[in-house]
């Protein structure tokens, strides 16, 4: 079965350009152990609960489906994939996506605040606290304006743990500080696409073929506001890489790529663009044909 899941891809403005935060998951996870990825992970039920809209800020006039950019989806799927992806990014990273009276606690730097944060995004992580009682609790509302959406991967039916998977980009609220979680992450930096691209390159950092196509994408931008802009304006459809051998080596086809050929994602040939991710010398690349 394939289950609904959401990442978040944190993005800040340094002084050298738009940098990205990513953490390595822990090598003895059975999905892509070892991996760098950006933070996120699956949709639970309660993030579909009953009631939880009263804690949730939507943009003017717009349903959660449309700005999903989704409107056939059901209500309560978009705002599943909204707290997954605010969820996910607290418990992970420690960034919480929010407004309110309450949202200064979270950008605080005293000891006392920092437990509290940590209680929280324990709490939610073992799931004794729940996304309504973290709202009630520090008096904050989830602001899904502060995601855009960005692409839409599902999980290749080779793989046995498959994910539908919305990607969104945000901006780091100002005064928050990211820090992995030591659960399911390891380790955890700010880097800029460029250099993230190097490492991987050098066998210095895994990125999968998801990380990796976004992380090249995101290496064009001058900064956050590009990349928002870019996200705006672009056509967002549900890729699902197939395998496939290319020069007797193992490779990933996106579904603009020439040879791709499951015919319910196909999507039309746009020549000169990546297209594909091939593993060369036990590292993915990814190719234009």
């Amino acid at each position: 079965s394939v289950h609904s899941a959401a990442t978040v891809i944190l993005l800040r403005d340094a002084g050298r350009g738009m940098e990205v935060f990513l953490m390595r998951r822990h090598r003895g996870q059975s999905f892509m152990g070892g991996a760098h990825v950006f933070p996120g992970g699956r949709v639970d039920e309660g993030d579909r609960a009953r009631g939880l809209e009263r804690f949730v800020v939507m943009p003017g006039g717009v349903s959660l489906p449309e700005l999903l950019r989704e409107p056939a989806l059901a209500d309560s799927d978009a705002l599943g994939v909204y707290i997954a992806a605010i969820r996910e990014t607290f418990e992970e990273a420690g960034i919480l996506l929010a407004r309110g009276d309450g949202i200064g606690a979270f950008a605080a730097d005293d000891d006392a605040e920092r437990e509290r944060l940590t209680r929280l995004r324990t709490g939610l992580h073992d799931g004794t606290i729940t996304m309504a009682g973290l709202a009630e609790e520090t008096g904050i509302l989830y602001d899904t304006g502060m995601l855009t959406p960005y692409s839409h991967w599902t999980t290749p039916d080779v793989e046995t743990k498959r994910f539908d998977t919305r990607f969104f980009i945000a901006a780091v609220p100002e005064g928050q500080v990211p820090s992995h979680d030591n659960l399911e992450m390891t380790d955890s930096l700010w880097i800029r696409p460029a250099e993230a691209l190097a490492r991987h390159g050098r066998g210095e950092l895994l990125l999968m073929p998801p990380t990796l196509t976004t992380m090249t994408e995101l290496s064009g931008f001058s900064g956050i506001d590009e990349a928002v802009s870019f996200a705006r304006r672009r056509f967002i459809f549900p890729i699902l890489p197939q395998a496939s051998v290319v020069d007797n080596g193992f490779c990933v086809l996106l579904p603009h790529d020439p040879d791709y050929c499951i015919e319910e994602y196909k999507q039309p040939v746009r020549p000169g663009e990546i297209s594909r991710v091939v593993m060369r010398e036990g590292v993915w690349m990814t190719e234009a044909p």
